[in-house]
């Protein structure tokens, strides 16, 4: 008995250079438009039985737009940075070089006061792990691309560090299957039609 979590990465609140540490800005304009360029292709995921976001607006807006009705969990909200919060990463840097590259450098640190990586990614692993299991069941869950990737970290039982070497990109979509700690990164999808001779 298996269960498979489709990740849909929320759409963006700010240009990527001004993404902020655990933001809570609405989407703005660019992500509106975002969502309803990807709607035709998101929705159908909508169908799957049980339909999960992060507490942020901009997922909970995403996941609202795409037609999913989700259901807020807490477990899924973006890692607690402390202080830093509502800081781009330029911002914190320019503050404090030396914890930043702490942090950056051991996913055991939370020089910011909040939470470190490693506790972040076993959080978002706990909830993976405590998804209901029935054969086929299916899960949608909108989340920030921080999530997704600490998510994908722990699925893979991949070292911490790799949290940084993951890109996830807004309304981009990521499916695991499996159960309780035992899960499979699963590539779904036809990018290309093929081509008759």
């Amino acid at each position: 008995m298996s269960v498979r979590v489709t990740f849909v990465a929320a759409a963006r609140s700010s240009a990527p250079f001004a993404e902020r540490f655990e933001d809570d800005r609405p989407l703005d304009q660019g992500g509106w438009e975002e969502v309803q360029r990807a709607v035709g292709g998101l929705l159908p995921l909508g169908s799957a039985e049980l339909r999960y976001c992060s507490p942020t607006p901009c997922s909970r807006a995403t996941g609202d737009a795409l037609g999913y009705a989700p259901l807020v969990q807490l477990a899924l909200r973006d890692c607690d940075m402390g202080r830093w919060r509502g800081m781009t990463l330029r911002d914190a840097m320019a503050r404090e070089p030396q914890a930043v590259n702490a942090w950056l450098a051991d996913p055991r640190s939370s020089p910011h006061g909040g939470e470190s990586l490693l506790a972040f990614i076993t959080r978002v692993g706990g909830w993976l792990d405590t998804r209901p299991v029935d054969d086929g069941g299916r899960i949608v869950a909108v989340a920030e691309p921080s999530v997704i990737r600490a998510a994908l970290v722990y699925a893979l039982k991949a070292p911490p560090p790799a949290y940084w070497n993951i890109d996830v990109r807004p309304l981009s979509t990521t499916t695991v299957t499996g159960h309780g700690g035992r899960w499979n990164l699963r590539l779904d999808g036809a990018w290309a039609q093929p081509t008759r001779a």
